[in-house]
């Protein structure tokens, strides 16, 4: 296995455990604040990642228009994930985002960029949202009535569009200052909605929400999704993309060594088919 595919799964796996971790940090404070405070420490973290690699702190003019939308789309991603995990369970939230989310991408893609998947992709995106659709048991017919699998569903379009942009921007600026940037235009749209919500009321917490929230800001957010914008630059979209069909699997493991939650067979199944999915996809020539 190559080095990006490496880091790709690191990537995976941070971002499966973040769901438990966002379940227990959506009990502490209201999703404005918390939302707000995952933005703030995140832009704080790419500093020392922007002084390391020499970046400047500026962008091309040209480069505003996607990075402003990019920042909005993911404060937007933020919310929805927050609110849907307070009417949901925190794995509902892994499984449907990432299973229909490389689905999406690569619709978006072939309507907007061109791109033309082969048979072989076609098949594995297939195997992988029916490995999803195992997963949340969808033939018990509730899922769609289901106010926080409806948001989750909402949240996968959101991130599906930020994904597809997140490769645009490579011809503006690296995906270091990309993320960077995206996230304080975040941080400016998040304190408009956070300011009189008692913003400060972080500080009011314990060990464990500061545990929760330093996790989800730092390795999820600046860690894992800097890993996943720049593979999606190098490796495209709709392949890199696909990893997001291992995200279930992970928050399935991290939910029971944090929650205690015990998968069913489910589950289980579904899980399997979408690490085949992704292997099926990573074989398959893109046109």
């Amino acid at each position: 296995m190559n080095p990006l595919a490496l880091w790709m799964l690191f990537s995976m796996m941070l971002w499966g455990a973040g769901w438990p971790v966002l379940k227990i940090l959506s009990d502490s404070v209201s999703w404005e604040v918390a939302t707000f405070w995952r933005l703030a420490l995140m832009s704080l973290a790419y500093l020392p990642i922007l002084w390391w690699n020499k970046k400047p702190l500026y962008l091309v003019r040209s480069a505003w228009p996607t990075v402003a939308f990019s920042g909005f789309l993911y404060a937007l991603f933020m919310v929805l994930s927050f609110l849907g995990v307070q009417v949901a369970t925190a794995g509902a939230g892994g499984m449907i985002i990432t299973t229909l989310s490389p689905v999406l991408i690569v619709l978006i893609t072939i309507v907007f960029t061109g791109f033309r998947p082969s048979k072989q992709h076609i098949v594995g995106l297939g195997l992988g949202l029916i490995g999803g659709m195992v997963m949340v048991e969808l033939w018990d017919g509730t899922i769609l009535t289901n106010m926080g699998n409806l948001i989750f569903i909402l949240s996968a379009l959101t991130w599906s569009i930020l994904s597809v942009l997140a490769q645009h921007s490579r011809q503006y600026v690296d995906p270091i200052r990309y993320s960077f940037f995206l996230g304080l235009i975040a941080i400016f749209c998040m304190f408009i909605i956070a300011y009189g919500h008692g913003i400060l009321s972080v500080f009011d917490q314990g060990l464990d929400f500061w545990g929760a929230l330093l996790y989800l800001s730092v390795m999820t957010q600046t860690v894992a999704t800097t890993i996943y914008f720049v593979a999606s630059g190098k490796m495209g979209s709709a392949k890199a993309g696909s990893y997001m069909l291992l995200v279930p699997l992970f928050a399935l493991i991290s939910s029971y060594i944090i929650l205690g939650e015990v998968p069913s067979v489910a589950l289980v199944t579904g899980g399997v088919l979408s690490i085949v999915a992704v292997y099926w996809i990573n074989q398959a020539k893109t046109a």
